[in-house]
């Protein structure tokens, strides 16, 4: 299941993503996106969770909470057209 996290602090890192998820089920990716051209973080990024029940029960506990002092959101991403 692939998970939408947005309102990320700019500070935050792929590693922040993978521990704020572990205790919600394995994680096999997780990925910040970047600015092109800066390379600076543009505040949302990507958990990857192979189980479905294990990633909405994450979604359910950490939508709207806080991390890293900004109030995430969090939900099932869209997925993409072909």
């Amino acid at each position: 299941m692939n998970i939408f996290v947005s309102s990320l602090n700019f500070k935050v890192k792929r590693e922040d993503l993978t521990i704020l998820f572990e205790p919600y089920g394995e994680v096999t990716s997780s990925r910040i996106i970047l600015d092109k051209q800066t390379r600076r973080s543009k505040g949302y990024g990507f958990v990857e969770m192979p189980n479905e029940e294990e990633g909405m029960a994450a979604i359910a506990a950490l939508n709207n909470s806080e991390h890293m002092g900004r109030i995430i959101k969090v939900e099932k991403a869209n997925e993409r057209p072909q």
